[in-house]
């Protein structure tokens, strides 16, 4: 028998498997098992007298092992094919990974997290899906022609796709109503009579950067505007290529900015200071995301909210669906979003 001291002020914690939980117990190792899984067909005595052990002994079951025996290991896999360095300046993703390790937790399941460049996922995708580590993934910002998942599409392995997948009715997905967002933040700079609204965009290769661009070209042509691609730059979903692209855009005379997420809008908000000028005085801005920071800005930004938090939850409910349930019909959700108005657009709620 091996003891291990965990802390001078705690009692001994004796490392036993179930084989000596028996033993102790004078029942069989079946017997003990049962007792341990609340099994009903075993008598008073004889559950009393296992449980009496199990307590003495500070007995915990292995959960890996039991995961094991039934073909499952309790992990879930996230793979967010994104740069790390640009992930942790993202709060967006630290919301969505905070979803999904709560509603992983409430379920007893673990997370490992895959913080993987587009080469690197490509050299792991078999690893991944076929080296039994885990029970199913979830794949966030994926590209258009993910490598990743097309190769799960092959695989049969559960997966759950954050970002619609507009060729792909196979798959499974949870996203947010992008193009209906962006749509609605350009409606609402039309009615506040701006003209010339410009857009920092995400990348092309990203559904969200794509379905973005569509929602602001859709207000501008149902209001009658046309498209002006001087006024369309690519800030690659980072705060430095938000202030960047909104230094191309400012001799171009916008008079109003949507920026396709929040950093995007905190580095275009330092540009626009940085050059004497004024929000929303001389331009009224408008983001996308409302990260915590977004209200904290100098002036509070006006944002399109989307729940990551809950986008996070509800990837990891549909993927245990899948595990439990292969044959299940794929679902394709779509949650929607919400305009919060603060003072960035220059109408904001007293």
């Amino acid at each position: 028998m091996q003891y291990v001291k965990t802390h001078p002020c705690l009692p001994l914690v004796h490392m036993l498997n179930l084989e000596q939980i028996a033993k102790l117990s004078g029942v069989s190792r079946s017997t003990a098992s049962r007792v341990i899984n609340n099994d009903p067909n075993v008598s008073c005595d004889t559950r009393e007298t296992v449980l009496r052990v199990v307590r003495l002994m500070n007995y915990v079951p292995n959960a890996a092992a039991r995961g094991l025996a039934r073909g499952r290991t309790q992990v879930i896999g996230l793979v967010i094919p994104a740069d790390v360095a640009a992930l942790f300046a993202d709060p967006h993703f630290a919301i969505f990974i905070q979803g999904v390790s709560s509603a992983c937790a409430a379920h007893g399941h673990a997370v490992m997290l895959w913080l993987a460049e587009p080469e690197y996922e490509r050299r792991q995708i078999r690893q991944i899906i076929h080296g039994g580590v885990i029970d199913g993934l979830i794949v966030t910002s994926a590209l258009l022609d993910d490598p990743l998942v097309n190769e799960l599409s092959q695989s049969q392995r559960p997966f759950v796709v954050v970002g619609r997948r507009p060729n792909d009715w196979q798959a499974t997905s949870v996203d947010v109503d992008n193009s209906g967002g962006a749509r609605a933040a350009v409606r609402h700079l039309l009615r506040l009579g701006r003209q010339r609204i410009a857009t920092i965009i995400g990348p092309q290769n990203l559904i969200a950067g794509v379905d973005r661009l569509t929602g602001y070209q859709t207000a501008l042509r149902e209001h009658g505007c046309p498209i002006d691609h001087d006024l369309i730059v690519d800030g690659g979903f980072c705060e430095y290529g938000g202030y960047l692209a909104m230094q191309q855009l400012l001799p171009r005379r916008p008079d109003a900015l949507f920026a396709a997420s929040d950093t995007m809008a905190i580095g275009a908000l330092r540009a626009i200071h940085d050059a004497g000028l004024r929000v929303p005085d001389d331009l009224a801005l408008v983001g996308f995301d409302d990260t915590p920071l977004a209200a904290r800005t100098d002036p509070p930004l006006t944002v399109i909210r989307q729940p990551a938090r809950q986008l996070g939850q509800l990837a990891v409910e549909l993927l245990l669906e899948l595990i439990d349930y292969p044959e299940a019909a794929p679902q394709c959700i779509v949650l929607p979003t919400e305009l919060v108005v603060r003072a960035s657009c220059g109408a904001a709620v007293k």
